[in-house]
């Protein structure tokens, strides 16, 4: 055991953490994610929601401070009158650790899986919010 850090960050997630260098990915991927945009790195976090776990990840991950768009979200589908109210919650949680906030850019759902697939890893989830999948870029720690 070691003091201090969120429980829901297991030991094979924060070994993922520890590994990824700057610019590298990490998807947080909701309950509906296909399996074949997953990248070889998997952690299994089933049962949990994607806002709990980004806040326990933005605790220690930087953003990348050298991209426009550190935040990656899946675009709502053309015709879809669906809002993601989840992005107003990734916003408030990303605005306590980051300086700049979230700086987020939602791609198309197709771009959204080759990018994912490409990732250093992904983290599924028990989410059901519809389009809450998100990719952090990592960044460096500048402290």
């Amino acid at each position: 055991m070691l003091k201090n850090i969120p429980s829901i960050l297991t030991p094979d997630l924060l070994k993922i953490l520890m590994e990824m260098g700057h610019s590298d990915e990490l998807v947080i991927a909701d309950g509906n994610f296909p399996r074949n945009a997953h990248p070889e790195r998997v952690v299994r976090l089933d049962g949990h929601g994607i806002p709990e776990i980004l806040d326990a990840i933005l605790r220690f991950l930087p953003l990348d401070s050298y991209v426009e768009h550190p935040t990656i979200l899946m675009a709502v589908m053309d015709g879809d009158p669906y809002v993601p109210e989840i992005w107003e919650e990734y916003r408030r949680i990303a605005a306590k650790y980051e300086p700049d906030g979230a700086r987020e850019e939602a791609i198309d759902r197709f771009a959204f899986y080759e990018r994912a697939r490409k990732a250093y890893a992904v983290v599924t989830t028990g989410e059901t919010a519809l389009y809450a999948n998100i990719i952090l870029k990592k960044g460096v720690v500048k402290e």
